[in-house]
């Protein structure tokens, strides 16, 4: 059964920055796609991994100007995990650039453009958990927060209602990661590259061939991470595609992260509010309150 909520009251949708390594034709072909799609937001960059150029900044900023000319907002999301004097350079050139607001992903980069009096977008790795920390961070210049993956509409709503934010609340845009697999952490150690008995410092790029990631089970064959370099993902699917009515009132945006397997069919459905049951390998648990690879509401078995 497919339902639409009321098209005028539903979030706008995000395109989050790519979280896999892919070939630049593939990026390329899907960024244009994206133009002509019905998305209001497109974050541009790598977060993942500083070794994954297979877009140059330039190529970057290419991007961003002909998603604007197809009227998108574009973002320029930077590094989560700085390991680097190369990525501190990159991010100098990232927050320097003067065009298109950056998402911030780390606190570094948060600083470095509070001092540069920019506003930016403070990412869901920064770890903001309750209105002491949301306020810091506005003070520092986040206009967009983009919510903790882990956290529930109750705790996003109880912290919204805090006095503490009274008199920002009506000024930050709130957005929430609704589908992908859910980026839960990141690590000094390359993990694709350890599932190919390679060293992080001799990887060969073999991210890109696994353009999904690689999924690891347990060992009752159960979806439980997916494996895409330095991050590990979750190894079902979070979609909140039936709880955008949740949503009303209280979100500006919906993040859907991109992946090659029915993405554009999917922005179409969350930007036209159309809700359906949950497949067997998605989850909406973290919303409500549960477990984060449990289902609620109904489902395909």
């Amino acid at each position: 059964m497919v339902a639409c909520f009321d098209q005028t009251m539903v979030p706008k949708v995000s395109v989050g920055p790519i979280l896999y390594y892919w070939p630049k034709l593939q990026l390329e072909q899907f960024y244009q796609q994206i133009a002509d799609s019905s998305a209001t937001v497109v974050y541009l960059g790598e977060t993942v991994c500083s070794k994954r150029r297979e877009f140059s900044f330039a190529d970057y900023l290419r991007t961003a100007q002909m998603l604007q000319e197809a009227g998108k907002q574009v973002v320029l999301s930077g590094l989560t995990l700085l390991e680097s004097q190369a990525d501190l350079r990159a991010l100098q050139q990232l927050t320097t650039q003067g065009q298109f607001m950056v998402e911030a992903n780390d606190l570094g980069t948060a600083h470095y453009l509070s001092s540069q009096q920019l506003p930016f977008v403070g990412g869901a790795a920064l770890s903001l958990y309750n209105e002491q920390s949301v306020l810091k961070l506005w003070q520092l210049g986040m206009r967009r927060w983009v919510v903790p993956v882990e956290l529930s509409r109750d705790w996003l709503q109880t912290l919204l209602s805090q006095p503490a934010l009274d008199s920002i609340r009506q000024q930050l845009e709130i957005e929430v990661f609704a589908y992908g697999h859910l980026p839960l952490a990141w690590s000094g150690r390359c993990f694709t590259a350890r599932s190919e008995n390679r060293h992080k410092d001799d990887c060969q790029l073999c991210c890109i061939k696994y353009p999904t990631g690689r999924l690891s089970t347990s060992q009752e064959g159960q979806p439980l991470f997916v494996l895409n370099g330095i991050q590990t993902q979750s190894g079902a699917k979070y979609n909140l595609q039936n709880d955008l009515h949740s949503m009303q009132g209280l979100v500006n945006y919906v993040r859907l992260s991109p992946d090659p397997d029915e993405f554009m069919a999917k922005l179409s459905q969350f930007s036209h509010g159309v809700a359906s049951p949950l497949r067997a390998n998605e989850v909406n648990g973290y919303w409500h309150r549960l477990a984060g690879f449990n289902q609620h509401g109904p489902s395909i078995e």
